[in-house]
């Protein structure tokens, strides 16, 4: 058993930090996982026991030969230098009268292994260490603590390397049977160094930790040479194989993996296994390698992941058999809250995919892929937070994350791209931080999330990182101005003070045809006003809507008049004489439509406008990350339903249908693969936020009230789609919705809670309140 721990529970520690004898022949990326051990005497019976541990690294706890708990991955990820989570263990089954043992296996982890943009190592410190803290409470009234001090011993366990990266190397024959059990012989190992670490940064634990959450059997096996084997699974996802049947004692196998497969039938990396911004190693890419102890032991690699589909396996002789290999599914353990299924296969694989990739993405922090840099990109979740919290209970997940955002955010406000990052200073991010779209999570991550829930806590505990973010991006609108502006006019217009248009911005990222390295090149000398000052407006109305909500009238009052002086900026810059929108692009007239940006008396025409851009593109989005989650809804609520349906259902690149009639997750690019080649990432899950469109429109359901104190079901169906359904376990209960079409009669049934109000609008236009029960109507 398992507890979060907060930190007025942490116990007043005794322990010490300690540090296994390390070899300096261990090179980085190459480094040992080491065991830590002791004994001690439980002298009478135990009426509880809890274990309190956390590590520089990556640790798996241990008593009497026993894993302790099932967390993986433990302590997690977080901003280290502020937060270092401390988990506790309810461990009074494990302990018996007399002689015990516990003991720890320690590796690099997200510490100092390799991970992130640049893959830097040794990014939190050159050390790995241990701190635990047992406390035993006796029938007797006795209590007795168990801490981490010069008493333990270390010593380098059967896995030769581990590093979430590259991988890791078992020798299975260099086990040590009973490692953490009394009466071991350890004459042989290390005593301990302890460390004079701080501990002012250890923290409560916030949201649920990480898990081994369901297993994927071979949906193929093709040998495609002597000793090799590809194994396909089937599905996308992140974590690790086990592995039986490892062959005679000594043999050699190795496991690479990856999300495609080379024209030869090879298991290829070449679309992730390079990150742009990082420096060339010598050392595998998501590799394990396995040397067998010639019995019946199985391989499964517990510290390090990755996300694939193949497995290529080497050094198998004969058939390897499908029941001695599976997927084990790896993610934080996060309570699913929502789903959606409808008449049409096509759309329920696209919901799955987008499901997967954001399952695949949620290993501790929300990364932007499970392979080439597994890092927190803020602009990735900003954009997909709204779709994940009607399908899993993300709160407390994104309140830690939410909290180490505030932790890396520089003191002028700025917030760095990644979160956590464990190196903002570095030559590559110089000048990169604070953009907008990206930076601006500071504000609509909680924003959302109240929308869900109705807590307000989040907000509070952020509201000081979101004004200083926004006031950043104040001070940066009102004193720069693009160079390409300032030539064109020398002296500024007074509207120019609120228009952002200096410094790094992602902008709309990725639009169709965008390349990677092309689009990074350019990005400091474009002239991203158009975005960067709508997202500003987003943030400061937002932020006054939030100010209101915390009763901070000054602050509202601020923030109100800051959104309506940037508001008139956007628009006397970007809506020409004519009432034309510039620059014309998808992106550019959805964003503005869905942020309010465009005066009631030229949406519709700037409706339409977007409506031509996309005939123009012979019925195919333009959008890139930003945009696309706002495409289809924009469409749907300004009379092009149809469009939308269409945009929908479209299968040629670039389009939804294209990734999933191909693939088992949503990619980074609209054209991840070209013929039978990977281009980037198979597995980001931004542009999967489309599934939004599933649950508001064809299902119906939106929220009308923060925590779905008042919800609005107003289905709309099209496109030959003959029955949807959905459901939400909202804060007052479980609120479903199903719908069908037969016969020309269409059928909708609403299950309401109670505490929760609806109002039903059925496609004819009729409009129902409804109160808590079941309600069946008909058009």
């Amino acid at each position: 058993m398992t507890e979060g721990s907060s930190s007025s529970r942490l116990p007043a520690f005794t322990a010490s930090w300690i540090e296994p004898v390390e070899s300096v022949d261990s090179p980085a990326m190459h480094r040992p996982a080491y065991h830590l051990a002791r004994e001690f005497v439980v002298p009478s019976h135990v009426v509880s026991a809890r274990l309190w541990a956390t590590a520089h690294g990556v640790y798996e706890p241990f008593i009497n030969g026993s894993r302790v708990g099932d967390i993986e991955l433990a302590p997690g990820f977080t901003a280290y230098r502020k937060h270092l989570q401390v988990h506790a263990f309810v461990v009074t089954d494990l302990l018996h009268v007399g002689n015990n043992a516990i003991g720890a296996i320690l590796s690099d982890g997200w510490w100092r292994g390799q991970h992130g943009v640049i893959r830097e190592i040794d990014a939190y410190g050159p050390n790995v260490s241990f701190l635990a803290e047992l406390i035993i409470e006796l029938a007797d009234g006795q209590q007795i603590r168990v801490s981490t001090n010069d008493t333990w011993c270390s010593s380098p366990s059967h896995i030769l390397a581990a590093d979430l990266i590259a991988g890791e190397t078992h020798d299975l024959r260099r086990r040590v049977n009973g490692w953490c059990v009394a009466g071991t012989d350890r004459t042989s190992w290390d005593q301990v160094t302890v460390a004079d670490y701080s501990m002012d940064n250890l923290c409560e634990v916030l949201g649920p930790p990480v898990r081994r959450i369901e297993e994927l059997s071979p949906v193929s096996i093709t040998q495609i040479a002597p000793l090799r084997h590809v194994v396909d699974f089937g599905q996308n996802s992140n974590g690790w194989v086990r592995l039986s049947g490892l062959g005679p004692e000594g043999n050699e196998v190795t496991l690479k993996y990856g999300e495609w497969t080379n024209s030869a039938g090879e298991v290829t990396q070449s679309n992730v296994a390079d990150a742009a911004f990082s420096e060339p190693h010598d050392v595998p890419f998501q590799t394990d390698r396995v040397y067998s102890a010639g019995d019946n032991t199985v391989f499964e690699p517990r510290h390090s992941t990755k996300g694939f589909r193949f497995v290529e396996v080497e050094g198998i002789d004969g058939v390897l058999d499908s029941a001695s290999i599976v997927s084990v599914v790896v993610h934080t353990d996060l309570q699913r809250v929502g789903d959606f299924e409808c008449s049409d296969e096509r759309i329920n694989q696209l919901h799955r995919a987008a499901d997967w990739s954001f399952r695949g993405n949620a290993c501790e922090i929300p990364t932007d892929c499970p392979t080439r840099e597994r890092s927190g990109w803020t602009g990735d979740w900003q954009i997909y937070v709204e779709t994940a919290s009607y399908l899993y209970d993300v709160f407390d997940w994104s309140a830690k994350w939410m909290r180490d955002l505030a932790a890396d955010q520089f003191p002028d406000g700025k917030v760095t791209s990644i979160v956590p990052d464990p190196s903002p200073g570095a030559p590559v991010w110089r000048g990169s931080h604070g953009s907008s779209g990206w930076g601006d999570a500071a504000v609509h991550v909680p924003w959302e999330l109240y929308r869900a829930s109705a807590r307000t806590d989040m907000l509070a505990a952020q509201f000081e990182s979101m004004t200083q973010w926004v006031e950043f991006a104040a001070r940066r609108a009102e004193g720069r101005r693009h160079p390409l502006r300032e030539a064109q006019r020398p002296n500024p217009l007074p509207h120019e003070r609120f228009l952002w248009d200096s410094g790094w911005h992602y902008g709309e990222w990725l639009e169709p045809g965008a390349d990677i390295e092309t689009d990074v090149a350019s990005l400091g000398n474009q002239d991203h006003g158009a975005v960067a000052t709508a997202y500003l407006y987003r943030s400061a109305d937002q932020l006054a809507q939030i100010s209101l909500l915390l009763r901070k009238d000054e602050e509202a009052q601020r923030y109100s008049e800051l959104a309506a002086n940037v508001l008139d900026a956007w628009r006397a810059e970007f809506i020409d004489d004519e009432g034309a929108l510039m620059p014309r692009t998808q992106a550019n007239l959805c964003r503005a439509l869905a942020f309010g940006l465009v005066p009631d008396s030229l949406r519709q025409r700037t409706a339409d406008d977007l409506v031509q851009l996309i005939n123009e593109a012979d019925m195919h989005l333009g959008t890139g990350f930003l945009a696309t989650p706002m495409l289809l809804p924009v469409l749907a609520d300004h009379g092009h339903l149809d469009t939308a349906y269409s945009l929908l259902f479209q299968d040629t690149e670039p389009s939804w249908m294209y990734m999933t009639n191909q693939y088992s997750t949503i990619w980074e690019d609209w054209d991840g693969i070209v013929g039978d080649k990977a281009t980037h990432s198979l597995n980001h899950y931004s542009k999967g936020a489309v599934i939004s469109f599933l649950h508001q429109y064809v299902a119906g359901l939106t929220i009308q009230e923060p925590g779905y104190r008042r919800v609005r079901v107003a289905p709309r169906p099209g496109a030959g789609i003959s029955w949807a359904r959905t459901h939400h376990d909202g804060p007052n209960g479980r609120i479903g919705v199903e719908w069908s079409l037969e016969n020309g009669v269409g059928t909708i049934t609403c299950d309401i809670p109670n505490g929760t109000e609806c109002e039903l609008e059925l496609p004819t236009g009729s409009i129902y309140a409804l109160s808590a029960g079941t309600h069946i109507h008909t058009w």
